[in-house]
């Protein structure tokens, strides 16, 4: 049996739903037939873009606990859980030593990036439980599978990773599924700005790829409403990594390099 991949009738909450891949992911989401909330800290952004696909904005600073208790609460009070969340706010880090990476900068980017995922698939992937019905991506990093210079990033990640497969055991009696997306090297403006400021070089980031090239966010979008919709019924709990072949490419340079066909 083939299942259409139609969103209709759903909603969809993205956080950092206003730029980058957060916003990917909304534009694929309402394209699939979902009504779709961005909720982002930036208000002007989140109901400019909210407006474009016919959908909501929600003031929402994911670092911010009674922030997000609030939004849910109200949420649900006003509609009942939402059908799909999309977890994709977060913050970068500067790739500093130990010795010059500050324990605030450290705390700020685990603070958002994975506190900040924490407390929202526990605000509104309990109704979803409570409801029994739903399903929630994260996303997480292939810079939290892998070793880098990203002190407080990486464990970050793979703290999502680790969250993901626990929810996914403790809500899989109850209807919700969980799992996350792992993007490699995605084309974002946060992507440019490592390029602008040479933290990041693109040629070698393309050679370290088997496909040869960086991942656009549309792709990680495709995978996240893949994980969303029924055609993913019976997953929940899994990694989903969409890197073009970072992972698998990156051990070859111990052996020259990858072929050319």
């Amino acid at each position: 049996m083939t299942l259409p991949l139609d969103l209709t009738g759903k909603t969809a909450l993205v956080t950092g739903g206003a730029s980058g891949i957060g916003l990917a992911c909304a534009q694929r989401l309402a394209a699939a037939g979902a009504r779709v909330v961005l909720a982002d800290r930036n208000a002007a952004l989140a109901q400019e873009r909210a407006a474009e696909l016919d959908g909501e904005a929600l003031v929402l600073d994911v670092g911010d606990e009674a922030a997000v208790a609030a939004a849910a609460a109200q949420w649900h009070a006003r509609h009942g859980a939402v059908d799909i969340l999309v977890n994709s706010a977060g913050v970068l880090q500067r790739t500093l030593p130990p010795g010059q990476l500050t324990l605030k900068e450290w705390d700020f980017v685990a603070h958002i990036d994975l506190r900040g995922t924490y407390l929202c698939c526990a605000a509104f992937g309990q109704e979803m439980a409570h409801q029994h019905k739903g399903a929630i991506v994260n996303i997480a990093s292939v810079a939290g599978m892998r070793s880098g210079p990203l002190h407080s990033y990486g464990p970050a990640k793979a703290g999502v990773i680790s969250l993901t497969e626990n929810l996914a055991g403790e809500w899989g009696r109850s209807g919700v599924r969980i799992n996350c997306v792992s993007p490699g090297f995605t084309q974002t403006p946060a992507l440019e700005k490592g390029f602008s400021t040479a933290t990041l070089h693109e040629d070698a980031l393309v050679q370290s790829a088997a496909l040869g090239r960086l991942v656009r966010a549309d792709e990680i979008a495709n995978a996240v409403v893949f994980l969303a919709s029924d055609w993913a019924s019976a997953i929940t709990g899994v990694n989903l990594v969409v890197d073009a072949g970072y992972l698998v490419a990156t051990p070859w340079h111990a052996y020259g390099g990858l072929r050319s066909p």
